[in-house]
């Protein structure tokens, strides 16, 4: 057995990463405290993992051997899906409403802005216990990526009549917290067809169970019914 584990033709040659988008070869061998060249069998898998799940970055971890001379680790990365305004400047969460950023002036991403609320005492590696903020956060996550990169800002300073804007300024009106899977699935329709739209659109209302879409310098009792079935 000492043969095989100390035997040139089974050390630590590749890494095949699967899942990154952040995060590259280099980054994880150095969170999962591996280098190249040392026996593959001497690597346990488990303590990989839990180095790597140290690392506020990454969500998940699934590492595996691959004889002769490589390691396969599939990981899934906290992905920021909201900037919102703290105390002390601005915090992205991630989808399950983890910070994993915090910084004091405010950086250009395509991910929407939380305004109309202050948080306090947030950093890095809480958790969200604002229920609206955790409302949004349900709504945006279920938007892909695309649609999510449309829209700039979620201003929910009346929670009655919360409002998202597209960067294009189109107005989404959402109304209040009710009924927020379906304007969730609204949104992306509209979202997927906005970039093909022949008409200039000053905003679409989703608060109501017959949403509709307003088109710029259109009379206000020619509103465009979105969908009439909606509940």
């Amino acid at each position: 057995m000492g043969i095989i584990v100390y035997s040139p033709l089974f050390t630590f040659q590749r890494l095949l990463l699967n899942g990154n988008t952040y995060l590259n070869s280099d980054d994880v061998m150095e969170i999962g405290r591996i280098q190249k060249g040392n026996p593959l069998f001497q690597l346990k898998t488990d303590e990989i993992t839990q180095n790597l799940m140290h690392d506020l970055r990454i969500e998940s971890a699934v590492v595996r051997r691959r004889l002769p001379d490589t390691i396969e680790i599939d990981i899934t990365e906290r992905v920021p899906v909201a900037t919102a305004i703290c105390d002390y400047g601005y915090v992205d969460f991630d989808r399950q409403g983890k910070v994993i950023h915090s910084y004091r002036s405010l950086h250009k991403m395509p991910i929407p802005l939380i305004t109309g609320t202050t948080l306090h005492d947030l950093y890095i590696g809480d958790d969200n216990k604002d229920e609206r903020i955790a409302q949004i956060l349900m709504f945006l996550q279920k938007l892909n990526t695309d649609a999510l990169n449309q829209i700039s800002e979620i201003n929910m300073t009346n929670p009655e009549q919360i409002t998202a804007y597209t960067t294009n300024s189109v107005q989404i009106r959402l109304g209040n917290m009710e009924r927020m899977d379906e304007k969730a699935k609204l949104t992306q329709d509209f979202l997927d067809n906005l970039p093909n739209s022949r008409h200039s659109i000053e905003y679409v209302d989703f608060s109501y169970t017959a949403p509709f879409i307003r088109l710029k310098h259109m009379p206000r009792e020619k509103e465009t019914v979105v969908n009439a079935n909606a509940q």
